[in-house]
């Protein structure tokens, strides 16, 4: 198979909006450069910031529980490490994630988006050696358009590709392709990585990344075509190097 990166994405703080970019720089064993750097630790989460690290996303406040998130977008000013988030309910916001200060500003400013019936948003926090992925290891999702389609068609109305939080999407393979690749190495562009597993889906994708509204049954759209809540793939970053938008992305073995 042979096909054609179409889109990068990143997230800075986890389910706290996304950022496309032209290009990247991607490091073997690493995620995205500032891919789920952050994550928002709520009232009852179990991080302890004594000794960071990798944390189950239960810990974290989510769109899925929170689907205002849906629709944050996020810009990162890497020369000063200055974030600006945007969401079409709330003030634009520019803040040092670093700062404490500006770390409470920005809970504050979240803190509307968070539906009152979950907890809520307490501190801003990172793991210095691992980004706060859904897997256990730092990764990056692939996005197959052509199962996104087929999600579409399913459900009879268009989607956002966005619902899925994907760090890379990509056409050219048949939809449902990448459900054979786990265990199999990718080229893209100059980058290789190795496929490690599915990504099962949750409610956060019922959410409208434009609007941050639940509107559309993706979990059971996917249950209902094809048994099974799936869409996507995590990978393992195996060579690093650059990659583009408009890279050719292989299935090596």
């Amino acid at each position: 198979m042979t096909g054609t990166v179409r889109e990068i994405w990143r997230h800075p703080i986890k389910a706290h909006g996304r950022e496309r970019l032209a290009d990247v720089t991607l490091t073997a064993g690493a995620a995205l450069p500032w891919d789920r750097r952050w994550a928002v630790a709520h009232e009852a989460s179990a991080f302890d910031e004594a000794s960071p690290a990798w944390a189950h996303c239960r810990n974290f406040t989510r769109a899925a529980g929170s689907p205002a998130l849906q629709a944050v977008e996020a810009r990162v000013d890497e020369a000063t490490g200055q974030l600006t988030l945007s969401h079409p309910d709330r003030p634009e916001i520019s803040f040092d994630p670093e700062d404490p200060a500006d770390q409470a500003r920005f809970v504050a400013w979240a803190g509307p988006l968070t539906n009152p019936d979950r907890p809520q948003p307490a501190r801003l926090v990172r793991a210095p050696d691992q980004a706060m992925t859904d897997s256990d290891f730092p990764s990056v999702a692939l996005i197959n358009l052509a199962t996104h389609a087929a999600v579409e068609g399913q459900l009879g109305q268009p989607l956002s590709p966005l619902r899925w939080r994907g760090n890379v999407l990509f056409d050219g393979a048949d939809a449902w392709a990448e459900m054979d690749w786990p265990g199999k190495t990718l080229r893209l562009g100059a980058v290789e990585l190795q496929v490690v597993e599915p990504i099962v889906r949750c409610l956060a994708t019922t959410a409208n990344p434009e609007t941050g509204i639940r509107d559309a049954d993706t979990l059971g759209a996917l249950k209902s075509g094809w048994g099974h809540q799936i869409c996507g793939v995590y990978a393992r970053v195996t060579r690093g190097g650059p990659l583009a938008e408009g890279a050719t992305i292989e299935v090596l073995n």
